[in-house]
């Protein structure tokens, strides 16, 4: 690639060095300041050729700015640098690397031909930045020098902005109340500092005594505090080495206000089920116009102590949110309460529990009474908990039955089948407070096996385990067997043996004359007839009934 440059009107070849990517030559510019140039490549099948002419002065490419420095205040960052190419005015452009990774472009023109500075505001109290910056020549820009090494820059601190948000558990006692206090950072408020504590501060609201205060290091978000049954002013501050901030302020009200709320039933609101979605739990409450605020507060690990309080404030136009934590976890029983809030005082207006997704029961009813006749069996589990631990809302019970030798076809169930396709009869019990069921209509003298599952809005675990019993035999069929056949038949044999003496006193024989042993004398007979004179015996006495009958004897 031959290369020629014209210098006082002739052209002066350049040696060029080249690499891989690119060939250059370089030489003496001197006072000329137009240059033409030539470049031609050439192989054996021929050759091409390429011209420019430019001013030397328009193709300035300038070294990059060195020794940066900066002068800070909270919000403000100056910063300045030095120029190596003296002389010429620059036009400069600064990077500006964000806390959040966005990238930011100042423009700036140096009017001093030896440094340049530039002045960025609107920056975040004590934080770090990262600026660079290059330039080109301002007069005829060609291009960008190089990148300036790279400055890490904080600014100064300032006093906490926003204000903390704060809650509070309030726990009677003898003589008046434990008040747990909690408190944590918005995402609008800024420490603007590097070390920061909170400050809290209580006093009376009445009597206007002296207020009592107390500093905890950045790394408490609660403390617990003792008061009377007086109203108190409590109020939390972050402070930095520079400032407070605003107060966050509560109002704990007197312990005869509680009561009087006590006493309208307030703290005797019945908890409402809610249902739970893949996002969280749903909550809904009825809005009232008095509350500039809404408080919703809840336990992440309700089983623990102390149970990790959360809490969430709304606007006074919300009535619903979805309350989501990756603490939640499926089976476990959450509640919420929904408080109400103007001029810093909280009203408990509700109350809520659900679960993320309702499981089946862990365990299954212990039966632990079986009362059998030989129709019916009465079962009883009155020890099972219907309580939140249970792994969802508790909805009632089924009772299986059937008999071991047949298919079970009972009056009033249903039929269930197992995956074993055999099948049972299935009784439901849809109030879960209802610990005692009988089965009816089962045969005597019988073998039954029977389970009885709890179920909840995630149905109810599979039936593994049975119970046995055997139904006893009818001892009244006993009784009308022995009615209808043992007691005619012992009738039967005690006539039979008794007969004559039954005949006897049952079927009297008519004593007949002539089997009188009177007419058994010879002399009494004449021909074929027995004759019984009446001079052959003294009877006692005799009667004739009448002459009808005289005259036919």
């Amino acid at each position: 690639y031959p290369f020629f440059y014209r210098f006082s009107k002739k052209m002066v070849p350049c040696t060029m060095s080249c690499s891989s990517e690119q060939c250059s030559c370089s030489w003496d510019i001197g006072q000329q300041r137009i240059y033409g140039i030539t470049v031609t490549v050439e192989n054996p099948l021929g050759k091409k050729t390429a011209t420019d002419v430019f001013d030397v002065t328009h193709r300035i490419y300038p070294a990059a700015p060195f020794q940066l420095s900066e002068d800070c205040t909270d919000t403000e960052i100056t910063l300045y640098w030095k120029h190596r190419n003296k002389g010429i005015e620059h036009f400069c452009q600064t990077e500006v690397l964000q806390p959040d990774g966005k990238v930011e472009l100042h423009n700036s023109s140096d009017t001093h031909l030896h440094y340049g500075s530039i002045t960025l505001g609107e920056l975040q109290p004590y934080t770090e930045y990262t600026a660079r910056v290059h330039c080109g020549v301002a007069k005829h820009f060609w291009r960008w020098s190089e990148w300036s090494e790279a400055r890490t820059i904080r600014t100064n601190e300032a006093t906490p902005s926003g204000k903390l948000d704060i809650w509070r558990e309030i726990t009677p006692v003898l003589g008046g109340r434990n008040v747990t206090l909690f408190w944590k950072q918005t995402p609008s408020f800024r420490a603007n500092g590097g070390s920061i504590s909170y400050e809290v501060t209580w006093e009376k609201v009445e009597d206007g005594s002296k207020p009592e205060s107390i500093s905890f290091s950045s790394v408490y978000n609660s403390t617990r505090i003792s008061i009377d049954n007086h109203s108190y002013r409590i109020s939390i501050m972050a402070k930095n080495s520079v400032n407070y901030s605003l107060p966050s302020v509560l109002i704990i009200p007197r312990a005869t206000e509680t009561l009087f709320c006590s006493f309208l039933g307030t703290e005797e609101l019945k908890e409402e089920q809610v249902n739970g979605t893949d996002d969280g739990i749903f909550i809904s409450w009825e809005p009232r116009y008095i509350y500039d605020s809404y408080i919703i507060d809840w336990c992440n690990f309700p089983m623990l102590q102390p149970c990790d309080l959360q809490w969430r404030r709304f606007g006074p136009n919300s009535s619903s949110a979805l309350i989501n934590s990756a603490a939640f976890v499926p089976g476990l029983r959450y509640n919420f309460h929904v408080y109400g809030s103007v001029a810093n005082r909280a009203s408990l207006l509700e109350k809520k529990t659900g679960y993320l997704r309702e499981l089946p029961p862990l365990l299954d009813p212990i039966v632990e009474k079986v009362e059998l006749t030989f129709n019916a069996v009465t079962l009883s589990w009155d020890s099972y908990p219907t309580n939140e631990s249970q792994s969802g809302f508790l909805r009632g019970y089924h009772v299986y039955v059937s008999p071991i030798q047949e298919v079970c076809s009972l009056k009033g169930s249903k039929k269930h089948i197992l995956p074993d396709d055999s099948v049972l009869c299935k009784y439901t019990i849809e109030n879960p407070e209802e610990k005692r069921y009988t089965v009816k209509h089962l045969s005597s003298n019988t073998k039954y096996k029977l389970v009885v599952k709890a179920y909840t809005g995630g149905g109810e675990t599979p039936i593994v385990n049975f119970i046995y019993i055997d139904t006893p035999f009818n001892s009244n069929m006993l009784y009308l067997l022995v009615l209808l056949v043992i007691v005619p038949s012992l009738v039967a044999a005690i006539c039979r043996w008794k007969m004559k003496w039954v005949k006897e006193c049952c079927c009297p024989v008519i004593p007949s004359p002539n089997k009188s042993k009177v007419l058994s004398l010879k002399e009494l007979k004449k021909g074929s007839e027995k004759v019984l004179k009446i001079s052959d015996c003294i009877p006692d006495i005799l009667a004739v009934d009448s002459k009808a009958e005289v005259q036919k004897l």
